[in-house]
């Protein structure tokens, strides 16, 4: 795909995971896990501009300097309710950034996201807001998100999905051409109901056990 703001994480140990979050028989305990577990690994390339400083410190052997992080400022937001899948692992990575919440579902007639919750710091223009979802199919939903953010004054926005379809890609990129996507796999397409093949199934189902 010739997008370079869409970043594929194709890295062994995230194409290993994926296949077992993929199949229908792994039970949600473990697919919790694996799901943590592979937006740990995701998160390291979405952080990888994260700005470092120099500081001077004492080894046991010796002065030397090293780099530490130079405190940029974050925010996590979640799309319910898949995304909090992915948000404990983040949280992992960087556990002061604050946290919002955005509660979508989508109409199942006409495809679209209906907003029926909100919870933003208000301090989005200081951060980074990096959006979570587990999938990225039709995109309206990613959209959703993101015009909600921009409403609130966030400037620095990026999306941390598991998989996306070519068509969710396609539909944020004709609103947010240059907003970066991070995803462990392009999946083929989407089938009549607009679900992602072959997908991961309902993420929020599978994580929580309920429909």
């Amino acid at each position: 795909m010739n997008d370079a703001n869409t970043y594929i994480l194709d890295h062994p140990l995230i194409r290993h995971k994926l296949a077992h979050l993929r199949r229908g028989d792994t039970p949600g305990h473990v697919f919790r896990d694996l799901m943590k577990e592979i937006t740990i690994l995701l998160g390291y390339e979405v952080l990888r501009d994260m700005p470092t400083k120099d500081i001077e410190i004492e080894t046991p052997m010796e002065q030397t300097t090293a780099q530490v992080l130079e405190g940029r400022k974050h925010c996590l937001v979640s799309i319910l309710r898949g995304g909090n899948g992915l948000l404990n692992g983040m949280l992992e990575l960087m556990p002061l950034a604050k946290v919002g919440h955005i509660g979508l579902y989508r109409d199942p007639d006409r495809l679209i996201p209906v907003e029926y919750f909100l919870k933003l710091p208000d301090d989005l223009h200081e951060r980074e807001v990096i959006i979570l979802d587990p999938m990225l199919a039709t995109g309206k939903s990613a959209i959703a998100a993101i015009d909600r953010v921009k409403s609130h004054d966030a400037v620095n926005v990026k999306f941390l999905c598991i998989v996306a379809a070519p068509e969710g890609i396609a539909a944020v990129r004709e609103e947010y051409p240059d907003l970066p996507i991070y995803t462990a796999a392009i999946d083929r397409g989407l089938d009549e109901k607009g679900h992602i093949l072959p997908g991961i199934g309902d993420a929020g189902d599978r994580l929580y056990g309920s429909k």
